[in-house]
């Protein structure tokens, strides 16, 4: 096979143009999404924006207001 001038520079442009197109894609298919991810986590979030939140508490690591609840319904017993 003879070397022709040219074909190994137009494979790399050809390569990178391709890299290039699909690195687009990405980018707005994960803009798209994360827009919409967006929504629902501030949804979310306004929906649990009003509850109390110690995760400390809650994976009992540290006293919390879970604690003083169970202490107050233990002590009407």
């Amino acid at each position: 096979m003879p070397y022709q001038a040219g074909t190994s520079a137009q494979r790399i442009r050809i390569g990178l143009t391709g890299l290039a197109a699909a690195f687009i894609i990405v980018l707005f298919a994960s803009a798209i999404t994360r827009s919409s991810h967006d929504e629902t986590a501030n949804a979310v979030q306004q929906a649990t924006a009003n509850e109390p939140s110690e995760p400390l508490a809650e994976l009992g690591v540290a006293p919390g207001a879970s604690d003083s609840a169970n202490n107050n319904s233990a002590a009407k017993k």
